[in-house]
């Protein structure tokens, strides 16, 4: 029997209450999964088949520290290279698909409240920490939310804020490697001013969704452009036009709300072991 590590953090060194569904499908595979945190030292990364990254959810303050580990994990997925390229949001510059507009701030440059609504955001995060909504009554918030950021070396994304996300929420359609397998409905989340988190993420809800043409045509051709990523989440919102804009390409440790589709669970332990 193959053995895998699904790698988690201490916070949550069982995983979320989703991600053991694909430990019945996996056994039944002949693949043995026990999740691991990452950063504890007595894990002998080495004497699993294979890797694969999960609910990590607190690499975002340690981003160096957890790209090193990532680099000395024999055999990961996703691998090193994308996830040094995927956990800093500048990635969606250098993509060829609808992005939300976005202006990215690096400490040292000076922030200009832009009018209407719009939202705040480092590039380096996890599970919608320090994100705030901000409007025009909001602007001594936002400064002081870019200041706190640039305080701490982070850079800061600046974009409008996207109203259909009202009434259609989020669309995130995943793939497992390269194959669309569901998508689900993520309800607006962003209230206000960015005044604090506790916890690993804000919460979610979610429901079941089905993608427009549109949203598939986007997602599908966006994993074709990958290198054969294990997993990829694509979130996306309408635009003005209604036309969707990504928000999101998440190859490090999406959700993959497998609970949400009668059938993921199965699907995500097939392509697991399809690269074993």
């Amino acid at each position: 029997m193959k053995v895998i590590s699904l790698a988690t953090c201490s916070a949550m060194p069982d995983l979320d209450e989703e991600e053991p569904l694909v430990l019945g499908p996996l056994a039944e595979l002949g693949v043995r999964a026990v999740p691991a945190v990452w950063d504890d030292p007595a894990v002998d990364w080495s004497a699993f088949d294979l890797t694969v990254l999960r609910t990590t959810w607190d690499y975002a303050p340690r981003r160096e520290e957890f790209l090193a580990w990532t680099r000395a994990v024999p055999r990961l997925l996703n691998p090193a290279a994308t996830v040094e390229a995927n956990t800093d949001k500048r990635y969606l510059a250098a993509l060829d698909v609808p992005v939300v507009p976005t202006v990215f701030l690096a400490p040292g440059e000076a922030f200009t409240a832009p009018g209407g609504e719009y939202v705040l955001k480092p590039t380096v995060s996890a599970g919608s920490l320090d994100t705030g909504r901000y409007g025009p009554a909001d602007d001594a918030l936002a400064a002081a939310h870019v200041a706190r950021l640039h305080a701490a070396g982070r850079t800061v994304m600046l974009q409008p804020y996207l109203t259909a996300v009202d009434d259609a929420g989020e669309t995130a359609l995943l793939y497992f490697n390269g194959e669309y397998s569901h998508a689900i409905r993520k309800g607006p989340m962003l209230t206000g001013p960015d005044l604090g988190t506790e916890g690993l993420f804000k919460g979610e809800n979610i429901t079941p969704r089905v993608p427009s043409g549109a949203e598939r045509a986007l997602g599908d051709a966006l994993v074709a452009s990958l290198d054969a990523p294990l997993y990829a989440r694509v979130d996306l919102i309408p635009g003005p036009d209604g036309s969707p804009l990504l928000v999101e390409l998440e190859l490090v440790e999406p959700s993959l709300f497998l609970g949400h589709d009668p059938g993921a669970p199965a699907r995500f332990a097939r392509a697991i072991a399809a690269r074993l």
